[in-house]
């Protein structure tokens, strides 16, 4: 197979330095940044065919800065009201910190679990009675663990879908200049072939984070050369760089 020299990176570059930044430094490689998929709000249409009405509960969760966002947007576009009562519970204290966007950030009307989703339900049961009726911001594509696990506990509460994730437009992209793809979900890997339908891998390293990633790259039928998480390699760029070292 031909040399590494360039490395497409299917997500957005990070705000920060990174650890792919050291990688292309210590290879000498170029490492390139583009999202194959993006993320975008339900119209205020598609959103009144759930009927919920936004006003009427006292809790909301959230898992992610995107469900936030897109709650926040969402109670605009429908003029809801934004309740100084209302209590907010995320998953992380980085995504409760993030609330300071959009509230006058109250302790007393926050609470946050420490990013594992154990403690999250923990959380959650704690406040279970006193908190109410709770609102579950989601994506199209979710994984429904947290339903199931408020189902199963009898809270009650009403999974609203506010936003969904779609295929990036990558037709001006020149996608055969890359030795390696690296992967992160298995609808960045379907966004490949919605936009190359043609697409043959050749001598292109192909690169999975997560078991759902990895299997998917392989339902498409390609030839998955680095996987990620490995004890050997819990991250991938770290992975990357044991490819890279012939490990």
């Amino acid at each position: 197979m031909n040399k590494i020299s360039n490395i497409l990176i299917s997500q957005p570059e990070p705000a920060q330095r990174s650890p792919y930044h050291t990688l292309a430094k210590k290879y000498d490689i170029n490492i390139d940044f583009n999202p194959f998929i993006v993320v975008e709000s339900v119209s205020k249409k598609e959103f009144r065919k759930q009927r919920v009405d936004l006003n009427t509960y006292p809790a909301v969760t959230f898992t992610s800065r995107n469900s936030m966002d897109f709650y926040f947007q969402m109670m605009e576009g429908m003029r809801a009201t934004v309740s100084q009562e209302t209590r907010y519970f995320c998953m992380s204290e980085a995504i409760a910190l993030y609330l300071q966007k959009y509230i006058q950030y109250r302790k007393r009307k926050v609470f946050f679990a420490n990013g594992t989703f154990k403690d999250f339900q923990s959380l959650l049961l704690k406040h279970k009675v006193s908190a109410g009726k709770f609102l579950i911001p989601c994506t199209d594509v979710r994984n429904d663990e947290l339903s199931n696990f408020l189902q199963d506990e009898g809270f009650e509460f009403k999974e609203c879908v506010m936003y969904r994730t779609v295929s990036a437009n990558l037709s001006e992209f020149d996608i055969t200049k890359y030795d390696m793809i690296v992967f992160f979900s298995p609808l960045g890997v379907q966004s490949l072939f919605e936009n190359y339908p043609n697409f043959e891998q050749g001598d292109i390293r192909i690169a999975g984070f997560g078991p759902n990633t990895c299997d998917k790259i392989e339902e498409l039928g390609l030839r998955l050369d680095i996987k990620a998480p490995i004890p050997e390699s819990p991250s991938m760029s770290m992975a990357i760089e044991r490819y890279l070292d012939g490990k």
